[in-house]
């Protein structure tokens, strides 16, 4: 009996390192995991490849309620900002059996997404909360976070995050008012 508990003990602790190492890597101020991922319609999203544009990289699950809740505010700052060199990828969650749920809730979003089990390199390691978003600059560098309970995802935290971040005239960060993104 005491041997199992030790066992069952050391397991446990083993898991946590490993998770807690995954995540300790994920710090806002360094460098971006390596994601490489085959996105939903075949193409092969390579966040390294992405040099040069903001990149916005959201884990999600159809099955969560947050993470529903913030797509249209994610789908919406996509659209506006995608020509102006921000990228962005959605990474469900989801079990690969409900791959078709995750293609019907993103045929009515412009950005692309993937499944987290198909991803050849995943170092950001498995999400401990959904949903998790980060930002990441030109430059391969994690700039925020955001999750429901920290900082959740709204025009506001976008537009504070990513904006200063993408290339643009002091004139169009200026004439960005509350309530522009519909």
């Amino acid at each position: 009996m005491r041997t199992r508990l030790w066992f069952a003990s050391a397991a446990v602790a083993a898991v946590i390192c490993v998770f807690g190492l995954a995540f300790a890597s994920v710090t806002v101020g360094s460098a971006a995991p390596a994601l490489v991922v085959p996105e939903l319609d075949g193409q092969t999203f390579d966040l390294s490849a992405q040099r040069g544009k903001v990149v916005i990289v959201n884990f999600w699950a159809t099955w969560c309620p947050p993470c529903r809740k913030e797509m249209p505010a994610l789908d919406a700052f996509y659209r506006r900002y995608h020509g102006n060199g921000l990228e962005m990828i959605g990474v469900s969650a989801d079990r690969p059996h409900d791959r078709s749920d995750v293609i019907k809730v993103m045929q009515s979003l412009s950005y692309p997404a993937a499944m987290l089990d198909d991803a050849k390199v995943n170092d950001f390691g498995p999400p401990n909360e959904l949903p998790v978003t980060f930002v990441v600059d030109s430059a391969g560098v994690l700039r925020a976070e955001f999750t429901p309970d920290q900082t959740p995802v709204t025009e506001k935290s976008l537009t504070d995050a990513v904006l200063p971040l993408l290339p643009q005239t002091s004139a169009t960060h200026a004439s960005l008012k509350p309530g522009a993104l519909q």
